[in-house]
């Protein structure tokens, strides 16, 4: 009787770590779509697991002259993910809240510079599930 248990709380487990993985696939190319040819992705994957109103924080430094593209995504509907970036001081650099929940931005930095980036969820749209942030730079 405890194996049959145990054996149903492993299939569940397996299932729960394929659905989740299901949905960071799909995550992921939604955000490497908004690559295209032009942009390279630096190699990281900025992700969180959000519920309610959490926000995800990420440290990030931004090279002088380089152009850069930071895309968001979770799932596969685009808009739903709210991110801002700040400077060291705190200050509001970029927000996609204020060009309609935009899933990407391309800026350019004139100096190097640590900034800071929160995500969140659309809690209009929806209220929990993995949020990607993905950033390039141009080829």
């Amino acid at each position: 009787m405890n194996l049959k248990y145990t054996i149903l709380l492993f299939a569940f487990i397996l299932g729960l770590s394929n659905i989740s993985k299901g949905q960071t696939d799909v995550t992921l190319e939604n955000c490497t779509k908004h690559f295209g040819t032009e942009y390279i992705s630096d190699g990281q994957q900025y992700k969180a697991l959000l519920s309610g109103g959490e926000i995800a924080e990420f440290h990030t430094t931004f090279y002088a002259d380089n152009h850069y593209r930071i895309v968001g995504a979770t799932g596969k509907d685009e808009g739903n993910v709210i991110f801002s970036i700040y400077d060291q001081e705190n200050n509001l650099l970029f927000t996609n809240r204020d060009h309609k929940n935009s899933p990407y931005w391309d800026f350019k930095f004139e100096n190097s510079m640590n900034c800071t980036i929160e995500a969140k969820l659309n809690q209009k749209n929806i209220s929990s599930g993995f949020v990607l942030m993905l950033i390039g730079f141009k080829q």
